[in-house]
């Protein structure tokens, strides 16, 4: 929200709210002011935690707050953006608007706010003619659809070893400068679902406007919706950013259309939490993340996934920012748990100079092997066999302490490493279908894909049978 009018946030629904509005106003008034907690007296009866107010400021600002607790008979707001200009008994005014927006199809190729408000200067969003609430249960799970068919992401080690089908949500995990967001930028670019919605939770102010123009491009834009929320932003804003994007997901999902979520980061999402409830005076657990944050992620993590019947399906791709290269700190635990599988991004694998860095032998999809044919996954396993051997012998292979024949398989391992590391590596721009990645893999080994070949695809070449020295 822009800091000149605490309410515009609602200023593009508000004649969808007019036959919500209450026949009277009631007030109260600020009491008390703890670091950016306010203190709401007078008004206790009428809130309850998650709804909104409106206060009017000294300087005549209208400052939206949304209501995170209650202490010693007040409630306890926190502002949507700066709180300059509010004192000691500016007036408080009950909101009867719910957070809710009124999506149409003519939002792709937009770029909006965490109020849905558009802020790529495109001119106001179209009103669609049902509202979506931005908090809202996930479908019941006795009356969801299974997981539908395999979704192409373009990229060669997601698709041939970490195939994802539609409904299934998966995790991204890594380090800082890594590679998550170009990883992200690629598949939605690369993608053949129908819709993309993309969440920038926290994301640096430099790098929305690269991404969206790089590394999302025209044709990937065309099709996406672009959700936006930087990390200089109110924890509130950061943390509704992440719910907004599911909100525009569901109402693609209900058009019917298959959805692919892409929601950069899970982790900035949690930390907007921990801001939040940290400040109400919940205290504070593993690391100092409150109980509230492991509550809210399956909250939000659920929301992906298939929808009933006559609906399309929420593919979610969720980015994890593990702290200190650590894959077992809390929140990367917790997401991993609730998710259908992970990609592990390694820096050791980006400073050789490889991209995507995935180590596959650390990743994992849950919906394979069953959708995969018998072929394929004879392909996928051959495969990591031969990584998992190499991995295993990498250092005295490098050292040149091992000796060629003393192993066979290991022989065979580095015959092979060279086409398989140049099989996971990808230009950004590339693009390779699913069918295109099982044939590739079959032509390195000799062995059927089970799939036609593609035309004008160039079999790698053949590596030489191990000789023992």
């Amino acid at each position: 929200m822009g800091t000149g009018a605490g309410v515009s946030g609602y200023g593009a629904n508000i004649l969808n709210e007019i036959d919500h509005l209450a026949g009277h106003k009631m007030y109260g008034k600020v009491v008390n002011i703890v670091g950016l907690l306010i203190h709401v007296g007078g008004v206790t009866h009428s809130l309850s935690v998650g709804d909104h107010c409106i206060i009017h400021a000294r300087n005549g600002r209208l400052v939206s707050c949304e209501v995170v607790g209650f202490a010693d008979g007040n409630a306890l707001v926190m502002p949507f953006s700066a709180i300059e200009g509010i004192g000691m008994g500016c007036r408080a005014e009950v909101s009867v608007a719910e957070p809710v927006i009124y999506p149409s199809s003519e939002w792709l190729g937009r770029v909006i706010n965490a109020f849905g408000e558009p802020v790529d200067g495109k001119g106001p969003l179209p009103v669609g003619p049902i509202g979506y609430p931005i908090h809202t249960p996930p479908p019941p799970a006795h009356m969801r659809k299974r997981v539908g068919g395999k979704v192409d992401l373009g990229v060669r080690a997601m698709n041939a070893f970490l195939t994802l089908c539609q409904g299934q949500r998966m995790g991204i995990f890594s380090g800082s400068g890594v590679g998550k967001s170009t990883l992200m930028a690629m598949m939605a670019r690369n993608t053949d679902a129908e819709v993309n919605v993309i969440g920038l939770v926290g994301e640096r102010g430099r790098e929305a406007r690269e991404f969206i123009e790089d590394h999302l491009g025209v044709e990937g834009m065309a099709r996406s919706v672009v959700v936006v929320a930087t990390s200089d932003e109110s924890p509130l804003v950061r943390r509704q950013a992440a719910y907004m994007t599911m909100a525009v997901a569901e109402y693609f999902r209900d058009q019917p259309n298959e959805v692919l979520v892409l929601m950069d980061s899970v982790t900035r999402f949690a930390m907007a939490q921990r801001e939040i409830s940290l400040s109400a005076g919940e205290p504070p657990t593993t690391k100092g993340y409150t109980p509230s944050v492991f509550a809210q992620l399956p909250q939000l993590l659920e929301r992906a996934g298939p929808g009933m019947e006559g609906q399309g399906s929420i593919t979610g791709l969720f980015t994890v920012l593990v702290e200190g290269d650590d894959h077992n700190e809390p929140v990367a635990d917790a997401v991993r748990g609730i998710l259908d599988g992970h990609v592990v991004l390694e820096r050791e694998i980006a400073e050789r100079g490889r991209f995507p860095a995935i180590n596959i032998l650390r990743s994992i999809s849950r919906t394979m092997p069953a959708c995969n044919t018998a072929e394929q996954n004879a392909l996928v396993v051959r495969a990591r066999k031969l990584m998992a051997t190499f991995e295993d012998m990498a250092e005295l292979i490098r050292l040149g302490a091992y000796r060629r024949g003393t192993d066979p398989q290991v022989d065979e391992s580095i015959q092979y490493n060279p086409l398989l590391e140049a099989f996971l590596a990808q230009e950004i721009e590339d693009a390779s279908s699913l069918d295109a990645c099982y044939q590739r893999l079959g032509e390195i080994f000799g062995m059927s894909a089970g799939i036609a070949p593609q035309a004008g695809e160039q079999p790698p070449p053949q590596p030489a049978p191990p000789q023992p020295t």
